[in-house]
């Protein structure tokens, strides 16, 4: 076993009676001595929808493992829903919950010596956590996606939980009465599963397949279908057979998996929260990998599913007609993707996607055919200029007119920009700058959801442009530009702008500019103060003082 760990726990064992007693107690026989022990990290809590089914996954999983001749090991790690904590002070934690969960899954694998990890996990930060602490300790693992959420249907519509959230500004402006918002809100989350559309949960499990620590097709299995137990029962064996025969993530987290992911991403329209936590991952696995390389990437694929939040179908409408492995098929039949990219099956991409048709099946439009793509390049564009000089993301699908020049509406917090929203003092042709809500100043760099999706229900969404060094959910479309680096906290440009500055955005140029002289600049940096810290104590004041830059991925051990 990798890094000698069953002989720490098996051979120490048989020389010290107390290693084996307290393993006796847990349900070890004299046999289960000889069996590999796998972690079973459990993502169940009652917290969210995203992960309320997951409880049920673990059990097959652990029965799973064990018929597959390996003693597993089952322990819980945490979630934050972002879904419910979104506006608020409590959204502050998402990102942070991301680096706590890859500590708990090292911790325990770690501390209790175990040969493998399978990984169970629903919500946004569940998926690259686990990545992230699976990168780290280098042992056999796979990932099992909790499942998605089916769609909510109201007069006709599909519905995912941004619904909800635009219906608020649609209220706010006057479009739809109470009856119709508290309707929507009743009917958007139907049962258990994460967000339906290919927001952040469905595109981190999309890009864990791509990179082959997932089982095919599993990336965008709903929840409560019987397929999702019966995949995580296979998840079962092939990880067992891993730990057989050593196939560790640094044979399957390499470059070409990466590019593989990226362009899948960029293939299905996927969150701009994938920029960020894939650099994560690669930093942490050793990978070169760079913001640039999305923008890379995005000029050579083609937008071709036409998935919320900018589209019009959800992730079970791309499972029902051949879901990822019918998009990579597409991506490896026209040169882009890996096809020699190793999977925890042992097989490589082109292996696995073998039998996979060639084309979408006829008679639906959920993913188009190769030469009627949404769009002939990818929609997550990186953007640089003078205010933001290490990068920023742009989610540009969707938008009519991907540039704007116009006065910057300065806001020092999500809570006052989504007052000025929802009060209509926000003007077509505005570039709304919301700063201080990056990684260090939040700190946790908190997603916009909400004012985005009221600029959306306002009607405003192709007449107002959003900066900021926050993020956004994977649920946002319109012109906005999240993950500028450097952020407010550290002195970035974006501290800089003042209320009226000519802002430019364009997504043709990737540029992010501050119409302002350099010497008005210099001088205005000159002067700027850091402000104190919001918090000096706890999860949050330690993440502050040891988060990297967006542009790095936000990773908390960079340099220790």
């Amino acid at each position: 076993m990798s890094d000698n760990r069953r002989s720490q726990v098996v051979t120490q064992g048989h020389q010290r009676s107390p290693n084996r007693a307290m393993l006796r107690a847990t349900g070890f026989s004299d046999e289960d001595f000889t069996k590999p022990i796998i972690g079973l990290a459990n993502g169940y809590s009652t917290i969210t929808p995203c992960n309320m089914g997951i409880n049920i996954l673990a059990k097959r999983g652990e029965t799973a493992l064990r018929d597959a001749g390996a003693m597993p090991q089952m322990f819980g790690t945490i979630t934050i829903s972002d879904g419910i904590s979104m506006g608020t002070e409590g959204m502050k934690y998402s990102l942070v919950s991301r680096d706590v969960i890859a500590d708990s899954i090292e911790t325990a694998c770690n501390g209790q010596s175990m040969d493998g990890v399978m990984a169970i996990g629903g919500c946004d930060k569940n998926m690259p956590g686990a990545i992230i602490a699976i990168a780290r300790m280098n042992i056999p693992a796979i990932f099992v996606y909790g499942g998605t959420i089916k769609p909510g249907h109201y007069k006709g519509q599909d519905l995912t939980v941004v619904s909800a959230f635009e219906a608020v500004g649609q209220f706010s402006a006057g479009k739809i009465d109470e009856s119709e918002l508290m309707a929507i809100e009743r009917h958007a989350c139907p049962g258990a599963g994460s967000c339906g559309g290919m927001f952040t949960a469905n595109t981190m499990s999309s890009a864990i397949e791509a990179m082959g620590l997932s089982l095919p097709y599993s990336s965008t299995m709903a929840a409560e279908d019987e397929e999702k137990a019966e995949s995580t029962e296979k998840s079962a064996f092939v990880l067992v057979e891993a730990v057989r025969k050593q196939i560790l993530p640094s044979q399957i987290l390499t470059r070409k998996a990466f590019e593989n992911a990226i362009s899948v991403i960029m293939a299905v329209g996927g969150s701009t929260n994938a920029v960020l936590h894939l650099l994560a991952i690669a930093n942490t696995i050793g990978v070169e990998l760079t913001i640039d390389d999305f923008e890379t990437i995005r000029q050579r694929v083609p937008v071709i599913c036409d998935l919320k939040p900018s589209g019009q179908y959800v992730a079970t409408d791309l499972h029902q007609v051949g879901g990822i492995p019918l998009v990579m098929k597409m991506l490896l039949n026209h040169g882009l993707l890996h096809g020699d990219a190793l999977t925890i099956s042992g097989q490589t991409i082109a292996e696995v996607l073998a039998e996979v048709p060639d084309i979408p099946p006829a008679n639906q439009d959920v993913i188009r055919p190769w030469d009627k793509p949404v769009y002939t390049e990818g929609h997550l564009a990186v953007l640089k200029g003078n205010l933001a000089t290490e990068g920023a993301v742009a989610k540009i699908s969707g938008v009519k007119n991907p540039q704007i020049t116009g006065p910057a509406r300065v806001f020092e917090s999500e809570e006052s920009c989504l007052d000025a929203i929802l009060q209509g003092k926000i003007n077509p042709g505005d570039v709304i700058i919301v700063r201080y809500e990056g990684p260090k100043g939040g700190p946790g760099m908190r997603e916009m959801l909400a004012p985005t999706s009221a600029i959306i229900g306002a009607g405003l969404g192709d007449s107002v442009g959003l900066i900021t060094d926050g993020r956004f959910s994977g649920g946002t479309y319109g012109l906005v530009v999240g993950h500028v680096a450097p952020e407010a906290a550290v002195g970035g440009p974006i501290a800089l702008v003042e209320e009226g500055d000519s802002i430019t955005i364009d997504a043709r140029q990737k540029l992010l500019q501050l119409n302002v002289s350099e010497e008005e600049l210099a001088k205005r940096q000159a002067n700027w103060q850091p402000t104190a810290p919001r918090y000096t104590r706890g999860v949050l004041a330690k993440y502050a003082k040891l988060v990297s830059s967006s542009s790095l991925g936000a990773v908390t051990d960079l340099n220790l």
